[in-house]
């Protein structure tokens, strides 16, 4: 006995589009979706960009992340609840808008702080 090959399948005839006028339903669908396009377009230029976020790691001494702690309370305490990642930024803006002066007289007033991952 000899084993029967399976025809080959039959591809249906492609269809043609009719073609679209004013009148048609599928002129007004694609006027539709052009203006979806149109407007998504928009949507996205209103959006703003994403920005990269950086992942980073550093030491500070117990008394800072103590210090921490008390200004996330005290937000607590008006009603509003603030990261830790918030308090640092909102720190570094408020240091951006000191002069040279300033910031170094205010740096200077830190205690200095052990470099790198301390050793196990």
């Amino acid at each position: 006995m000899t084993a029967r090959k399976a025809p080959p399948p039959v591809k249906p005839a492609p269809r043609k589009k009719p073609a679209a006028t004013a009148k048609t339903p599928l002129a007004k669908v694609k006027a539709v979706a052009t203006s979806n396009k149109v407007a998504a377009a928009v949507a996205k230029e209103d959006k703003p960009k994403k920005v990269k976020l950086i992942r980073d790691s550093f030491t500070m001494p117990a008394f800072d992340f103590d210090l921490i702690d008390a200004l996330k309370a005290k937000a607590l305490n008006s009603k509003a609840v603030v990261k830790k990642s918030e308090l640092l930024r909102a720190g570094l803006h408020a240091l951006s808008k000191l002069d040279s002066k300033q910031l170094i007289a205010l740096v200077g007033t830190l205690t200095l702080v052990k470099t790198g991952r301390p050793k196990k």
